[in-house]
């Protein structure tokens, strides 16, 4: 009778189960870099951008659905403003630059504006979106 040996993997099959287990160490260690940069960073500037920017997208929804009343566009005039205050905390870097300062106390002007004299029809309310988005352009336009 002849004795069959046991067959031995190839070669072939062995390198490819060390690529294929280098490619997911490698991944799950980029990952987790990936993941340790992005908490060394801070949130707060980008996100008070995005919630203004959320702010004035829903006061232009509201003028573009006709609901252009003090009562509609106030609490989100209100919001605005509040975050307005936090512009040059959340840039620090920035805060002594006179053209981020003048664009800042240029967006709380124009809120203020809007607070003491709530829009009262659509065309107000576009009106006062127009000068808010304005004031984020001079902005963004030099900072961003």
């Amino acid at each position: 009778m002849a004795s069959q040996e046991p067959r031995r993997p190839s070669a072939a099959a062995r390198y490819l189960f060390v690529l294929v287990t280098g490619l997911v160490i490698g991944a799950i260690c980029t990952v987790m870099l990936l993941r340790a940069l992005q908490a060394r960073t801070d949130p707060f500037p980008k996100a008070l951008m995005q919630v203004m920017e959320k702010q004035r997208n829903e006061l232009r929804a509201s003028a573009a659905a006709n609901r252009c009343t003090a009562n509609d566009a106030l609490p989100r005039l209100q919001s605005l403003r509040a975050m307005a205050n936090d512009v040059e905390t959340a840039f620090p870097g920035l805060r002594d630059d006179q053209r981020f300062a003048t664009a800042g106390s240029g967006l709380r002007a124009t809120l203020d504006t809007a607070l003491a004299a709530p829009p009262q029809d659509c065309a107000q309310l576009t009106t006062v979106v127009e000068r808010i988005s304005e004031d984020c352009k001079a902005c963004h336009r030099d900072f961003r």
